[in-house]
């Protein structure tokens, strides 16, 4: 199975583009903070067999572990998806592939907040490529003009809320190195989705919003099933399982299923495409990702030798 582990990490990545494109949008009607309760409270039901089963690791965890899986939860779990939950509610105003393209910015962000956490000097051509990345994500969304950052501007807050998830997800990432170090990663799963629940639980009541349970229809019912199921833990367990048998550059190429699938069911489902100035800045954008998780490659042999 290990010789097909790039296949699992695209096709977990692919199913990330599908809900970012095709699934999540649907939920628009309902508050963010609910959704998001909701999808984590389901997440971790789905995953309670693995607890059980593993339960005894809990006496492994030290007190700094529990405190990183709590900062995995906070931003990744809670502020990160909440975050590019409510840009990818944009849905009748933004090219969501925007939204989704701009989470390939993750490891710059990932890599420069382990080196600043853990004091560790990084090569100055990934300052090079790491601005080149930012650069191209720039013309990838506003091409050669100015943003307009007016009140109601739908694109400008949706770039904002997808920016805040990138730099809360490589928040998680770091964090979930020194929360992975004494348990296995099916029960770090299991704690970040069930943590998520508990501080979603939390700002729900705080937000009055469960009387919107009500609102929910069939549909979008069957869309949080088709989350849970698909783009949820079972996508976290492929990627993760291919993850652990490929270097970091290959996972990074191998990621980019993620922006293509949402690149082409943005314009199947919603008929749009980006512009040449656009494509041109998404060429700039996974080009500097791919040097970058070269540059990540090259670290991870540096640390193991």
């Amino acid at each position: 199975m290990e010789k097909f582990a790039a296949l699992f990490v695209i096709i977990g990545a692919s199913l990330w583009g599908v809900d970012g494109i095709v699934l999540r949008p649907s939920l628009y009607t309902l508050p963010v903070q609910l959704v998001v309760f909701i999808e984590t409270s389901l997440a971790t039901v789905l995953l309670t067999p693995f607890f059980i089963k593993n339960f005894g690791a809990l006496k492994k965890l030290a007190p700094m572990d529990w405190l990183s899986f709590l900062a995995v939860a906070l931003f990744g779990g809670a502020i990160g998806t909440m975050a590019i939950t409510k840009a990818l509610f944009y849905v009748n105003f933004v090219n969501l592939s925007i939204v989704v393209l701009i989470q390939k910015l993750q490891p710059v962000f990932a890599i420069s907040l382990a080196a600043l956490l853990l004091k560790e000097r990084l090569p100055r051509v990934f300052f090079i490529w790491a601005g080149i990345a930012l650069i191209g994500a720039y013309i990838m969304t506003f091409g050669f003009h100015l943003p307009n950052w007016y009140a109601g501007n739908k694109t400008a807050m949706a770039v904002l809320y997808a920016m805040i998830a990138t730099i809360s997800f490589a928040s998680s990432t770091v964090f979930s190195k020194r929360a992975l170090k004494n348990v296995e990663f099916k029960m770090g799963t299991y704690l970040r989705f069930s943590l998520t629940a508990l501080m979603m639980l939390i700002i729900v009541a705080l937000s009055q919003d469960f009387s919107k349970v009500a609102d929910i229809t069939s549909r979008q019912a069957f869309i949080f099933a088709l989350i849970v199921f698909s783009s949820g833990a079972p996508a976290i367990f492929l990627y993760y399982y291919g993850l652990k048998h490929i270097t970091a550059s290959v996972a990074t190429i191998a990621e980019l299923a993620f922006p293509l699938t949402a690149i082409v069911l943005e314009y199947f489902v919603h008929g749009n495409m980006l512009s040449i100035v656009q494509w041109f800045g998404v060429g700039i954008l996974l080009f500097s990702i791919i040097r970058v998780g070269q540059i990540q490659n090259l670290l991870k042999t540096q640390e193991a030798g």
